[in-house]
């Protein structure tokens, strides 16, 4: 289900709120709060990744749990998922694909080490959050007259989110020793964590479907949405060019 299938998806672009609201949120995300809403990580944990030699199963757990919670391009992405799934077996089915996605190139892009430009990746994780909300508002039915397998894109673009805490952790020196161990735990700590932030969402969602304002705000929503993934790509890309 998409918002077309009640409004004019388009209506928003009169609104002087959404232009104040747009124009808000580019001076409020500044340069130092952008790298939080990336894939960054904490001095300390840094530190205590970089000098960690052997398994530590616990802490990664808890390392990785810690990421998701704080990770705002997941939630934000997944926020768009979950927009206007309501059975319960549906948000299972899209969680799960994303969760492959996220846990398949996050262990094989640390273990290989393949190495790609975090930025790059990032900006992609940015426009995921943007396609999200352009599904959700209908764009893709209004402009090329079909619609986008939502399972496989999210399942793609888990790919990609995963890939971007892999390039993250390559930048640090990680002890060889008990690292599969500890990057199977860190991932198990970051699915409990999804688990955890999207239980939060679902209950705040299931609180505003219940009320008249959710289809009347959902346009407004999307378009934050929308409007962040662009936030989040153009810091990364110029980060890239100015690196």
């Amino acid at each position: 289900m998409t918002i077309a299938s009640r409004h004019d998806p388009w209506s928003w672009l009169k609104s002087p709120t959404t232009a104040l609201l747009a124009v808000l949120i580019f001076f409020i995300i500044d340069g130092a709060t952008a790298q939080v809403l990336a894939h960054g990580v904490a001095e300390g944990d840094k530190g205590y990744i970089q000098e960690t030699s052997g398994i530590v199963f616990w802490p990664f757990v808890y390392l990785g749990a810690k990421h998701m919670v704080t990770g705002y391009d997941h939630l934000l992405f997944l926020f768009g998922v979950i927009f206007f799934l309501y059975r319960l077996k549906d948000i299972s089915i899209y969680v799960t694909m994303f969760a492959i996605g996220h846990s398949t190139t996050l262990l094989l892009g640390v273990l290989t080490n393949i190495s790609v430009s975090s930025y790059l990746v990032d900006a992609i994780i940015g426009l995921s959050v943007v396609y999200k909300a352009l599904d959700n508002l209908g764009a893709f039915q209004r402009w090329f007259g079909f619609q986008p397998n939502t399972k496989v894109a999210t399942l793609v673009f888990g790919l990609f989110h995963g890939f971007g805490l892999a390039t993250k952790l390559q930048d640090f020196q990680l002890s060889p020793d008990g690292l599969f161990v500890n990057l199977v735990a860190f991932n198990i700590g970051v699915e409990i964590g999804q688990l955890l932030a999207l239980g939060a969402i679902l209950i705040v969602m299931g609180f505003w479907r219940r009320s008249e304002s959710f289809f009347k705000y959902a346009y407004l929503a999307n378009v934050v949405l929308m409007t962040l993934g662009f936030i989040l790509t153009g810091y990364q890309l110029v980060g890239y060019f100015v690196a």
